[in-house]
């Protein structure tokens, strides 16, 4: 209650970031902390009465370099967010001078560094290959669902659904991925995915993101689509994808998934009282 009272009379400073026009909101909880209830971050979310994204991404101190909460545009709560990892990883490393750094998420601890270039790499985790991890509603062939198109399951912190068709831009993305983000074989819904295999280490892919709708780009639904392209013998572990914002790499190790990808802090402001107040 006390930090809802402070920002309401000072406002609140945010950063407007994005990882391939995926965009996020990123507030610096780590001198004053904030609370971040539905409304808000629904309210934050709207692209006409507020700001606008995909996620909203809050830093908070940890015991690790930072601790990284993430909320959806819905005003629900996700484990992961690579793109928004990856944007935080290079605020923090350019602020600090650092080129490796370690963050804690409720997906983990998560690893990142500087990989040159203007490009940053975070080490996702290892994927989650189980039924009962991703999670699904029973026990089912994660390799191949049993739904039409025979998609693929994976978890990477957060639910994943990749579909793997012949082109990817004749699916009608809007009413796909609002159709199957509510299958009842995932309970807690799940971010969709349409990938077509260009070769052995090229994938172009769209995606529908759970709580958000269509995104030019997503950093976990990469790795997830990466990781089930492999596991189906479709590319190798280490691959290019083409996303609606750009290119992202994404290579399946031992330790975990790791993604590389450009970065870009956009803009800094601060949310008035004034519009805060209108949120309740």
């Amino acid at each position: 209650m006390r930090a809802m009272q402070r920002i309401l009379t000072s406002g609140l400073p945010f950063m407007k970031m994005h990882g391939l026009g995926n965009d996020f909101v990123i507030v610096d909880a780590r001198a004053h902390s904030v609370e971040i209830t539905p409304d808000l971050a629904r309210g934050i979310g709207h692209r006409q009465f507020g700001v606008g994204f995909d996620q909203l991404a809050v830093i908070e101190n940890g015991e690790s370099d930072a601790h990284l909460v993430f909320y959806n545009a819905d005003g629900s709560t996700s484990a992961a967010c690579g793109n928004a990892t990856r944007c935080i990883a290079r605020f923090l490393m350019e602020e600090t001078g650092k080129s490796d750094l370690t963050l804690t998420t409720e997906r983990g601890t998560l690893y990142a560094r500087d990989a040159g270039d203007g490009l940053t790499s975070v080490n996702m985790g290892p994927p989650q290959l189980d039924w009962h991890e991703i999670p699904l509603a029973e026990e089912a062939d994660t390799l191949e669902l049993p739904i039409e198109g025979g998609p693929t399951a994976t978890g990477m912190g957060n639910p994943h659904c990749t579909f793997f068709v012949e082109d990817a831009e004749a699916i009608p993305l809007t009413e796909f991925g609002a159709r199957y983000e509510y299958h009842p074989l995932y309970p807690e819904r799940t971010n969709v995915q349409v990938a077509q295999v260009i070769g052995p280490d090229h994938i172009r892919m769209r995606v529908w993101e759970r709580g958000v709708g269509i995104t030019l780009a997503s950093g976990s639904s990469s790795c997830a689509t990466a990781v089930a392209a492999a596991r189906r013998g479709l590319t190798g572990r280490k691959v290019q994808i083409d996303l609606d914002g750009g290119t992202i790499w994404i290579d399946w190790r031992e330790d975990g998934v790791w993604m590389t990808g450009p970065t870009c802090h956009v803009f800094s402001g601060t949310l008035t009282p004034e519009f805060l107040r209108t949120l309740g």
